[in-house]
């Protein structure tokens, strides 16, 4: 080979393989957030089976990818709606679009309500009750013990009715919030039975702003002994 065809062989080689690595480059970022997705659920799944009482060790792994596939797939209904949406937003706003706009949040509540009972149904092939009330508790930051026990301390005087009406609104807001695809989604519904709490205290004579204010002097007085 002459010096000028070895010379052309060498620069289609090299511009192969600069090609070859600007296409590799190009997929990395791509794959690399899935990755780090992938990575990341699975962690948050992990943290929550870490602190299920009582689960056996053969039972772990498999708990924690069907709670990282239900992030995932939660992910997945949230992603289309918001893709959908924006495409709907862009467009004049008739009474169509609104149509549209109002038929995709049905659609989404749907496919939620579709998945939600399939998740417990794989959860509860592995799991005792106990057990999947602490994986709901984990998805929600444990905000339904959270929620109870600072009512119960602020006000003691509740009575047991009162108390168990309480719980099952906790309860129902905590299958709400475990669907939520973000953590305002979840606090919020979390908010909404708080306000319905609020007013059944409220209609039942207990005054909540007085009874917040006494509840932050009786902590502000165990701190304080605390420290003597």
């Amino acid at each position: 080979m002459n010096k000028s065809l070895r010379g052309l062989f060498l620069l289609g080689l090299l511009s192969t393989t600069a090609l070859s690595q600007a296409s590799a480059q190009a997929a990395a970022p791509a794959e690399t957030k899935e990755a780090a997705y992938t990575r990341t659920i699975t962690e948050r799944a992990a943290k929550i089976v870490g602190k299920i009482d009582g689960l056996k060790a053969k039972d772990s792994v498999q708990v924690r990818d069907l709670i990282a596939d239900q992030y995932r797939a939660l992910n997945d209904i949230y992603e289309q709606q918001k893709t959908r949406k924006a495409a709907l937003k862009a467009q004049p706003q008739t009474d169509a679009t609104k149509a549209e706009l109002a038929k995709l949040e049905t659609e989404t509540t749907a496919a939620l309500d579709k998945l939600h009972p399939q998740y417990l149904r794989k959860l509860s092939r592995r799991l005792t009750p106990a057990q999947i009330d602490q994986v709901k508790d984990g998805m929600t930051y444990g905000v339904l013990p959270i929620t109870m026990t600072a009512y119960n301390d602020m006000l003691p005087n509740l009575t047991p009715e009162q108390r168990t009406q309480m719980l099952a609104w906790l309860t129902e807001a905590r299958e709400h919030a475990m669907d939520g695809g973000t953590s305002e989604q979840k606090h919020a519904w979390f908010g909404k039975y708080k306000g319905r709490i609020n007013n059944y205290l409220s209609a039942a004579g207990i005054d909540m702003n007085q009874a917040g204010k006494d509840w932050q002097a009786r902590i502000a007085a165990r701190k304080a002994a605390g420290n003597q």
